[in-house]
């Protein structure tokens, strides 16, 4: 092992360490009153000498697409809710660092981060929209989403000393994901939740086709210190989605597909500190074999993949897998709704982001 993997292995560590403390005492200080959705920052990617994607002809910039969805998801959600905080990483054409992005989100106790962004590739049949969540990338869709990553992460390179700030991170160097590897996101489930939620709201259109749910190092998700999603909401270079990109109309759908998940996810996230019951004394060891037929449940989390039976990410649970578009909705089965609450609250010390959910005609929503 070279020094250099050896000094970004100690730093990583470090930074997990700091974050698991701030966190534990930001919970102990705030109460169960905390996990309201109070406060969300949309960012809007790019901006200012860093264009993004360009579209062939060199008349469109991804930073111009992405303000104008940002600020348009932005106001429908001041106007639903007016009680919620809205914070915008930028609100005009300017250049944002990368490490300034998550520390907005960081400094105003954000409860949700969604970075916004369009993607591009070689070739121009690529098309679609796509969500991401933090990971280390290591999984079925690798070979595609480390290209995205590449391009997104090296915004830092536009950034003055950012080997300091980013402790030594070169996106052109495969070892730097090293960083990756070790950050464990403690919203890892809420964050797939939004992310599952925004997949299935923009399958409606207007840009139709799902590329899936993945995990992979976005430096811009990393440091944030609650539910982080960046959603690539088209291709700029496929033609078809550039007309919808390009669109006013096509830029309003899509930020009204964003707020439909926001609003889905806001419902979960909320309902979450309404279980008035104890937690239950139920053990769930002879569950698995539960069929997923309707009834009541606890979602502890959702992945566009199907884990095996007793993969480690149950944590010990029986769990049970319900197919619900293009992702796996994993459910503690309960035979009861009064149950499923109770077990909710036991539940929620493993995984802070699962709730109570019913299962009714194949569709999973919260109870």
């Amino acid at each position: 092992m070279r020094m250099k993997t050896l000094e970004h292995i100690l730093k990583a560590a470090a930074i997990i360490f700091f974050f698991s403390f701030h966190m534990a005492f930001q919970a102990n200080a705030a109460g169960d009153d905390a996990l309201c959705l109070k406060t969300v920052v949309i960012d809007a990617g790019h901006g200012g000498k860093d264009p993004g994607c360009v579209s062939r002809d060199g008349k469109v910039y991804e930073k111009n697409i992405n303000l104008d969805i940002a600020k348009k998801l932005g106001a429908k959600i001041s106007s639903a809710y007016p009680e919620v905080k809205v914070i915008y990483t930028r609100s005009t054409d300017v250049f944002v660092p990368l490490n300034s992005r998550a520390e907005i989100a960081n400094r105003n106790d954000a409860n949700l981060f969604i970075s916004i962004h369009v993607n591009a590739a070689a070739s121009t049949q690529a098309h679609g929209f796509s969500t991401h969540i933090l990971g280390d990338g290591k999984n079925d869709r690798i070979s595609s989403n480390m290209d995205v990553c590449r391009r997104e992460n090296s915004v830092i390179l536009l950034e003055e000393d950012y080997t300091t700030d980013y402790q030594g991170f070169d996106p052109n160097d495969p070892e730097s994901f090293i960083f990756f590897n070790l950050m464990q996101n403690a919203y890892y489930e809420q964050s797939l939740t939004f992310a599952a939620d925004a997949d299935k709201e923009m399958l409606k259109g207007p840009v139709r086709h799902s590329r899936g749910i993945s995990q992979d190092p976005f430096l811009v998700l990393w440091k944030t210190t609650m539910p982080a999603v960046l959603v690539e909401v088209g291709f700029m270079s496929n033609a078809s989605d550039l007309k919808t990109l390009t669109s006013s109309a096509g830029r309003s759908e899509i930020a009204q597909r964003l707020f439909n998940a926001f609003k889905s996810f806001k419902a979960k996230y909320d309902a979450s500190l309404d279980y008035a019951a104890e937690p239950s004394a139920h053990h769930v060891s002879n569950l698995t074999n539960m069929p997923a037929e309707d009834g009541y449940g606890v979602q502890v989390f959702v992945l566009s993949k199907k884990l095996p039976a007793g993969d480690k990410s149950f944590k010990g649970y029986d769990v049970t897998a319900v197919k619900a578009g293009n992702v796996y909705k994993y459910i503690i089965k309960m035979p009861a709704a009064d149950e499923a609450r109770r077990m909710a609250r036991q539940v929620k010390k493993t995984f802070p982001g699962s709730f109570p959910v019913r299962i009714e005609d194949g569709t999973v929503s919260a109870l």
